[in-house]
């Protein structure tokens, strides 16, 4: 809690976003350390002047006490990079946000999250899609991301709450300002049932700059992005183009080709996007077809040393039982048992017999539990 206020210092420079903060870490060793600076070292940095200048006339006006004491009587929980309850999967990508607005909560149940995303000018067919992939979803234990906007992403996150599910909206301002205003409802179901998440700053108003910025965090927390109806201009696209990126997948819904606003998830489709008909081609993609025997395994079971020693050895290049065996002088059916509960728990996959790749690169140390922008500039008024 005592660096947290130099976290949420930093987060209000402009100018100073993940790469820069991570080299001045890499440079001090710590938050505190960096915001202490002198500037004369800064300069020797050759931090660029105008987000020096940014930097020092922050840290000269602002109490960080105060901006402390107002987080916490917002009610809004924060996290850092350096929170052991970051996101896992956000926390993977090359521009994760240093901070967090959280009003709700992260549960490592939303390890398994999948972004639905479309234009906020929906169609009937549109719509009903929407509603039903994200009930679907949600009745299969994968929270829903999106973004709350009009349109698909507030359907999306409508049908997962009917549902009984879990959902998460990534916003384009502080979670403290709800946008578009008849969403304030929503926005506290979502709070009650999931999460409403932004990196902006408590008080920051919704900005068309905003959107784009906040879809890389959009696709950061999903294991996959579902274009469902978008037109070539939709801001869908940009967090295709953000998944595309990060490594995850991109499904999009086929439309009519005389519709307009099925045209950008045609294209997708024609770019090499999976197509989707169904929530199974979502889940088979994903790997989340037995996604309830997966987590009920992780519940009940623990890390274990045998475990962390098959992991060590793993990696995308798939290595064969016997192998593994040797390496961790391991028996056989050791290795052998504790593969199919790793499995189970999504640790692991077979991709052919009795040969084993990790199914996702952990942090470390490995630890079972660490864990729409749509036409953005069109939805401003």
């Amino acid at each position: 809690m005592d660096d947290l206020r130099y976290w949420l210092g930093f987060n209000l420079v402009r100018g100073i976003g993940p790469v820069r903060l991570r080299m001045l870490l890499d440079m001090f060793g710590d938050v505190r350390s960096a915001w202490e600076a002198s500037e004369q070292v800064l300069r020797e940095m050759k931090l660029d002047r105008r987000s020096l200048e940014n930097f020092l006339k922050v840290r000269q006006q602002v109490d960080l006490d105060e901006v402390l004491r107002h987080v916490e009587r917002a009610g809004v929980h924060v996290l850092t990079w350096d929170s052991p309850d970051y996101p896992d999967l956000l926390r993977q990508i090359s521009d994760a946000p240093p901070v967090l607005f959280v009003r709700g909560e992260i549960t490592p149940a939303d390890e398994w999250a999948v972004a639905l995303v479309g234009t906020r000018k929906a169609t009937v067919y549109g719509r009903e899609v929407a509603r039903m992939l994200a009930a679907d979803l949600a009745r299969n234990r994968v929270t829903v991301i999106s973004g709350l906007a009009r349109g698909i992403d507030s359907i999306a996150h409508k049908a997962a709450l009917d549902a009984g599910g879990r959902t998460i909206a990534v916003l384009g301002s502080g979670v403290d300002c709800i946008y578009p205003s008849e969403h304030r409802q929503l926005a506290d179901a979502i709070a009650q049932n999931g999460a409403l998440i932004s990196d902006y700053p408590l008080g920051t108003q919704p900005e068309s700059a905003n959107f784009p910025a906040r879809n890389r965090i959009i696709s950061g927390l999903s294991l996959g992005v579902v274009v469902v109806e978008a037109d070539l201009k939709s801001g869908a696209l940009i967090t295709a183009d953000f998944a595309l990126d990060q490594g995850r997948e991109v499904f999009a819904v086929p439309g009519s080709i005389l519709s307009p606003a099925s045209a950008g998830c045609n294209r997708l489709l024609r770019d090499g996007a999976s197509l989707v008909t169904e929530v199974g081609d979502i889940l088979e993609g994903l790997h989340l077809d037995h996604l309830a025997e997966k987590q009920m395994a992780r519940e009940i079971l623990p890390e274990n040393a045998t475990e962390a020693a098959i992991i060590s050895h793993l990696s995308a290049e798939p290595r064969h039982l016997d192998e593994l065996s040797r390496e961790t002088a391991l028996p056989v059916e050791v290795i052998s048992s504790t593969l199919v509960m790793m499995e189970l728990k999504g640790m692991t996959r077979q991709v052919a017999p009795l040969q084993y790749v990790i199914a996702r690169e952990p942090e470390e140390p490995y630890t079972v539990d660490a864990a729409a922008g749509n036409d953005a500039a069109a939805d401003m008024p």
